[in-house]
């Protein structure tokens, strides 16, 4: 087992680092959120005064935060990289720009540490049940490395390729996803508004040929799945702001590229329109009420 600091314990970020001490790794964790360390604290990791603090000593670093800006104020502006052992693995799972990914492994690397890009999907259910899937960016010794903590908590596991890499295909991933889950919210009060069960309607969608993740294991419509956020009041999960944030990352890369991608805009539009309606912290299947006049 290894000595791991883990920065990060939002409504990802704690289920991962729970799984991890369930597997019997020895955990020690920072974030600015003092209720949250507590959490992991009464879980049996040991609380750190500061990130600095939380990786001193630490064999392997992960981290799990919201956005590019403070994954580079952690290891770069506030220079943790400097505290950490030149022997530990760095496991950077947030989902960011892959820009500053590849900025972040690079000063890394220069002060000889092996860092990869490890974003995931899944969302918090993944996260609480140890399944998420870890989309891999850096160089091949590392992801062997960071295999058997990755292992603790998910199932699957996949190399993408250089440093940012991993973050390119998230942001492709996650583009796909907000175009879902618009497309299946638009579907489902479409069906709805004519008479429709929203339940029944999803069972046939789920068998036809306009089945997807959000429809099988996320449905945004309210009592149609017991665990859904829809269920809890949009609760949890994955924020609007977050689905937004990631949409605006593919935007960015799009420029870059020169590629097209007027859905992945539209998506990008209709939850700035929702974000600014007042739901930016609901999840970001809270989209539905958008078409039912709900927000």
């Amino acid at each position: 087992m290894s000595s791991i600091a883990f920065i990060g314990l939002g409504n990802m970020g704690a289920p991962m680092a729970h799984n991890l001490i369930k597997a019997g790794h020895s955990l020690t964790v920072f974030d600015l959120v003092p209720a949250a360390v507590q959490g992991l604290s009464d879980a049996g990791a040991r609380a750190a005064g500061s990130a600095a603090e939380a990786v001193r000593g630490a064999e392997v670093v992960i981290s799990m935060l919201p956005a590019s800006k403070h994954v580079e104020a952690l290891y770069l502006d506030n220079d943790l990289l400097s505290s950490i052992d030149p022997s530990a693995l760095v496991i950077e799972c947030s989902t960011i720009a892959p820009d500053s990914a590849r900025k972040v492994a690079a000063a890394a690397q220069a002060r000889g540490l092996a860092m990869i890009d490890a974003p995931v999907s899944g969302g918090t259910g993944g996260a609480a049940a140890g399944t998420l899937t870890f989309i891999v960016g850096g160089e091949p010794d590392a992801l062997q490395r960071a295999m058997p903590v990755l292992q603790n908590m998910g199932k699957n596991i996949f190399h993408a390729g250089t440093a940012g890499a991993g973050q390119v295909a998230k942001i492709c991933n996650n583009m796909l996803l907000g175009i879902l889950m618009a497309g299946t919210s638009e579907a489902l009060a479409l069906g709805v508004a004519n008479g429709l069960d929203p339940k029944v309607l999803s069972d046939i969608i789920a068998k036809s040929s306009g089945r997807n993740w959000a429809t099988e294991l996320y449905n945004p419509w309210p009592g149609v799945m017991e665990h859904a956020p829809a269920s809890k009041g949009y609760a949890g999960g994955f924020g609007v702001d977050l689905m937004l944030k990631d949409l605006g990352l593919a935007a960015e890369s799009a420029l870059s590229s020169r590629s097209s991608i007027p859905l992945g805009e539209l998506a990008r539009n209709l939850y700035s329109l929702h974000s600014t309606g007042g739901s930016g912290k609901l999840d970001f299947s809270s989209i539905v009420n958008l078409y039912t006049h709900n927000t």
